[in-house]
């Protein structure tokens, strides 16, 4: 008995459902979760297939949020923190509900407004074996946590390392009245 031969062919782009946005190999797309009370899964589309059966289906590359990956979600990651997974899937383009922006954690900490649909991605993800790379990032303050985009840090004017208020026995407010920061270390050196 011969097996049929199903024939896909790739598409260029696919239009969101009810909307004017056209997603692309290459976009990040929010998707659906089957619990809606969950945040969105968040995925790099890479590839758009159409098979015989006229059926779509999107190869993704799955971003993890940090309470899904081994360890779980630490104190220095951030609200909108992702990292790349090296986990594939196929999914259905009816789950996409929206187009995304990743951005490098440099440019996401200049931002002015951060968006709903904007997220960053200082970490790429090894989901069977649980590990990160890189492996180690640099940290900050008396604590020497690694900088979380989330919390206020205010910066030595004469070592130029970043301190969180608390660290420093100052308040926000302290923070926001202080024009040149010199730490404890530089003022007692």
């Amino acid at each position: 008995m011969t097996k049929k031969r199903t024939t896909k062919s790739r598409l260029d782009y696919y239009r969101i459902a009810n909307t004017q946005k056209i997603i692309k190999p290459g976009d990040t797309v929010t998707l659906r979760p089957p619990d809606l009370t969950t945040p969105p899964y968040v995925a790099r589309i890479e590839l758009i297939e159409l098979d015989a059966a006229e059926k779509i289906t999107l190869k993704v590359r799955w971003y993890y949020r940090p309470e899904e990956s081994a360890g779980g979600r630490r104190q220095f990651h951030g609200s909108k923190e992702l990292f790349l997974s090296d986990h594939y899937d196929v999914c259905s383009p009816e789950a996409v509900e929206n187009k995304c922006t990743i951005h490098t954690f440099k440019d996401y900490t200049r931002l002015e407004d951060v968006g709903t649909d904007d997220y960053f991605c200082r970490f790429d993800y090894n989901a069977r074996s649980g590990t990160f790379s890189p492996d180690r990032v640099a940290v900050y303050c008396k604590c020497e946590m690694p900088y979380n985009p989330d919390d206020l840090m205010v910066q030595c004017e004469n070592c130029k390392d970043w301190f969180h208020p608390k660290c420093v026995m100052l308040s926000s407010e302290d923070i926001k009245n202080v024009k040149n920061f010199h730490c404890p270390d530089c003022i007692n050196s």
